[in-house]
C-alpha cells in the first residue's frame, strides 16, 4: 500500500473533540444531520445509522420523523465517534466485501482494497484451472487466498502469515465461506513454504516507506502489514529473492506494489532470473500488479 491508497482504504481522518451530541428526542433525520454537522460523510452517516437501527438506508429517508429508541441511539453515537477518529468502517461493521465474498475483518488486519483484486484476476488469467498449488504470501484476512479458493476449486491454496491474529481471521473466513481446498500455515514470506514448489506464489506484501507521513491516516490498521524497511522495498525484494526456491519451473510470482515501485521491481526480477515481466495498471490507471514466470515458461 502506497500513500495514494491511504484515501481508498480507511478513509480521511476527520478531527473529532467530542462524541456526536444527540440531546433531544432523536428522530431518523435529526441522527443523520447531526452526525454530518460534526464531519461524518452522508453515506457514513446512513451506513452507521441503518446499521444501529436495522432499517434500510431507503428507509431512514422514507421514516426521516420515527423517533429512535435509546439503545439504537447510543449505538449509532459511539460509532460516529470511532468513525470520526478515522476508523474504518469496515472496522466498525466488521466484515468488508471482496471479489463478491463477505470478509470479516478487524484490526489484526488489512481492509482489503479494491484494486488487489486486479492480484486475483492476474492469477486467474494466467493460470489454467486443472489441480495447482498456489500460496498466498502475508495472506491477512485471507482475502486474496479465499477469492482464489473461490474460483479455482481443484487448486489448492496456501495462505501464510506470521501473525497468529490475522491466521485467525482467516480460518474463520475459510470456515464461514465452506472453502475447503485453501490452508492456513504461520512463518515469515517462504519460510514454510519449505519442500514445495508452487506454481504460482503472490503476495500483497508492506510496501509504504516507514517514514512515509500517509501512515498517520492509516494509523487503525497494522503497522506490519503496511510499512516496509529500504524506503518501501524490502519485502518485495524479499519475496523476489526467496520465491525461486519455492516455484515450478514456469510457475509465476505476482506482486501488488507502490505506484512508483514497477520499475526498481522489474529490474530486480531480471537480475534474479525471471521472465516475462509484465506491470498491470488498477483501474485508476496507476502501475499496481507486476508478473514474472521462473524459467521453463
Amino acid at each position: 500500500m502506497t500513500p495514494d491508497d491511504a484515501a481508498v482504504g480507511s478513509g480521511t481522518a476527520v478531527s473529532a473533540d467530542k462524541p456526536v451530541n444527540l440531546t433531544d428526542p432523536p428522530t431518523l433525520t435529526g441522527l443523520l444531520q447531526r452526525a454530518q454537522a460534526q464531519g461524518l460523510s452522508r453515506l457514513d452517516a446512513q451506513l452507521l445509522l441503518s446499521r444501529a437501527t436495522g432499517l434500510t438506508r431507503t428507509g431512514l429517508l422514507a421514516d426521516g420523523e420515527q423517533p429512535v429508541a435509546a439503545a439504537a441511539q447510543q449505538q449509532f453515537e459511539h460509532e460516529c465517534l470511532r468513525r470520526l477518529q478515522g476508523e474504518p468502517l469496515a472496522y466498525i461493521e466488521g466484515h468488508k466485501e471482496f471479489w463478491s465474498l463477505d470478509l470479516t475483518v478487524n484490526s489484526a488486519v488489512l481492509v482489503p482494497r479494491p484494486e488487489t483484486e486486479l492480484l486475483v484476476e492476474r492469477t486467474l488469467a494466467l493460470l489454467p484451472p486443472q489441480p495447482l498449488l498456489v500460496a498466498d504470501l502475508g495472506t491477512g484476512s485471507g482475502a486474496i487466498a479465499l477469492a482464489l479458493a473461490h474460483e479455482r476449486p481443484h487448486w489448492s491454496v496456501l495462505g501464510v502469515d506470521r501473525s497468529t491474529a490475522a491466521l485467525n481471521v482467516a480460518r474463520g473466513n475459510a470456515q464461514r465461506l465452506a472453502l475447503g481446498n485453501v490452508d492456513w500455515r504461520c512463518g515469515h514470506w517462504c519460510e514454510p513454504l519449505a519442500g514445495s514448489l508452487y506454481d504460482a506464489i503472490v503476495s500483497n506484501p508492506p510496501y509504504v516507506a516507514a517514514d512515509d507521513p500517509a501512515l498517520a491516516a492509516l494509523r487503525h490498521e497494522p503497522l506490519s502489514a503496511l510499512a516496509a524497511s529500504d524506503d518501501g522495498y524490502g519485502d518485495l525484494l524479499a519475496i523476489i529473492d526467496q520465491a525461486r526456491q519455492h516455484l515450478q519451473p514456469g510457475g509465476w510470482l505476482l506482486l501488488e506494489h507502490g505506484t512508483s515501485q514497477a520499475d526498481r521491481l522489474a529490474e530486480a526480477l531480471v537480475a534474479a532470473g525471471y521472465a516475462r515481466v509484465v506491470c498491470h495498471p488498477d483501474l485508476a490507471g496507476h502501475p499496481r500488479v507486476t508478473e514474472a514466470c521462473w524459467p521453463g515458461c
